[in-house]
């Protein structure tokens, strides 16, 4: 399985990004996708996953202001990104496991390539 992200950049504070990841390959054993993200210094973090039910979750620093979407058919993720702060600065990377579970606890089977985002303030 690969994992392949797009999207990411450099925004001023307050604006918008949208990052999108698509899984490819022996995907039948995806059953939740998300991204987790690392800022410099500090320990990666799971900003947000969604299962093959739609069911999400939230970092709550992340609460109210991104929203993950995803297509289980297709194995697709996407996270909007709204109101961006300078302390969302990070490497973001799209993660994918069996289950939910395993993605909360960073048990992750398949890891695609980080995109940076930066937040200017």
């Amino acid at each position: 399985v690969q994992l392949q992200a797009y999207g990411g950049g450099l925004v001023q504070a307050g604006g918008s990004l949208r990052l999108s990841c698509a899984a490819s390959g022996s995907i039948f054993s995806i059953k939740a996708m998300g991204w987790y993200r690392q800022a410099p210094g500090k320990q990666r973090e799971l900003v947000a996953g969604i299962t093959s039910f739609n069911s999400t979750n939230y970092a709550d620093s992340v609460k109210g202001r991104f929203t993950i979407s995803g297509d289980n058919a297709k194995k697709t993720v996407s996270l909007q990104m709204n109101s961006l702060k300078p302390e969302d600065t990070a490497v973001y990377y799209c993660a994918a496991a069996p289950t939910i579970i395993r993605l909360r606890i960073g048990a992750i089977e398949y890891w695609g390539q980080g995109t940076l985002v930066t937040v200017s303030s």
